[in-house]
């Protein structure tokens, strides 16, 4: 069965959780924290989905303003279901959303820093990071 591409599927909370403990972005995510795991499904304002019939095999999530910007605080694929083109189909129906104008940000997982260069991104050292416990001086 081909693999079928989704922009207008509202995940649930567990179809979430479920396609993220298949992949290596699990043990980095707030897996058992439901009430953060519905808040990133909730607020998400675009997000593409793969499937297999039933299964979600990948899960593509962002946050953008449709016209200039978007972040895309996941790329997902079940293992099970790697090196398929699957992340990069993700990427284009997410893609398919924005403006013409709209440029796609990410940060990369460790053993996927590679894989985004390969496919097209442009790395940028300009990304800075305010995590919790840390206030502005």
């Amino acid at each position: 069965m081909p693999i079928v591409y989704r922009t207008d599927v509202r995940l649930t909370v567990d179809q979430f959780i479920d396609i993220l403990s298949r992949t290596s972005l699990g043990p980095r995510r707030p897996l058992d924290d439901r009430d953060c795991m519905q808040a990133m499904v909730e607020h998400a304002n675009l997000i593409a989905t793969a499937w297999d019939g039933e299964l979600i095999v990948g899960v593509a999530r962002g946050v953008t303003d449709f016209a200039y910007a978007c972040y895309l605080s996941e790329l997902a694929v079940d293992e099970q279901y790697q090196r398929q083109g699957i992340g990069k189909e993700l990427i284009r129906h997410a893609r398919s959303l924005l403006g013409p104008r709209c440029r796609l940000r990410l940060l990369a997982a460790p053993d996927a820093a590679d894989y985004y260069g390969h496919i097209g991104f442009a790395h940028s050292p300009r990304c800075w990071e305010l995590t919790p416990g840390h206030e502005l001086t």
